[in-house]
């Protein structure tokens, strides 16, 4: 058997108290250490799928608010210094509170902007190639784009209305719903004319 290298030693130790202080919460509160454990095995999967995450999470933890075993029982700020990695006053009363989250984070009540990037202009408009060589002369133009050129023209007349074609990757899908878009909408209304 080998002997664990003491990290994992000291983890496996800060656990076993974590473990010893939950039970003594469910005692007094039940419920609320069940709350917790699920709480941080939530965030602990988290981060443990996804590298920016526990990335995020590790920059957060390391920035020295709430120090590991920093409790009650260890007398090294306790509750004073969750409350001021949450936003509330320094617990010297030296730094007022924060009203804004971290540099670099969202802060719980605002969303994340969609990230949504502007594509290029297309290199031609298909419906000006349209009117003056018609469909073949329309195909011959698009036969010559790769996608990203094609899906360009897409996003710039917005044929894209069921959100599929921006997902395709097959120039010649891409090429039939441009065709497809252009005369549906050069011919709508002609029978009314």
């Amino acid at each position: 058997m080998t002997k664990p290298d003491t990290g994992e030693a000291r983890l496996r130790m800060q656990i076993g108290e974590a473990t010893a202080a939950l039970l003594r919460l469910d005692d007094t509160a039940p419920g609320t250490a069940g709350q917790l454990v699920a709480l941080v095995r939530v965030v602990a999967d988290e981060a443990a799928r996804t590298p920016r995450f526990a990335k995020s999470l590790s920059t957060v933890l390391s920035q020295g608010a709430v120090s590991p075993g920093a409790g009650p029982a260890s007398g090294t700020g306790g509750t004073s210094s969750v409350r001021y990695a949450l936003g509330a006053a320094d617990p010297d009363n030296t730094v007022p509170a924060r009203d804004t989250a971290p540099e670099g984070s969202v802060a719980p009540a605002q969303k994340a902007p969609a990230r949504r990037g502007k594509r290029a202009p297309g290199p031609f408009d298909p419906f000006a190639v349209y009117r003056e060589a018609g469909e073949p002369g329309l195909r011959v133009q698009l036969d010559v784009l790769d996608a990203e050129r094609l899906k360009d023209i897409i996003a710039e007349h917005a044929m894209d209305y069921d959100k599929l074609a921006m997902r395709w990757r097959t120039p010649s899908k891409l090429r039939d719903r441009i065709v497809e878009r252009v005369k549906a909408l050069t011919t709508k209304g002609d029978v009314f004319r």
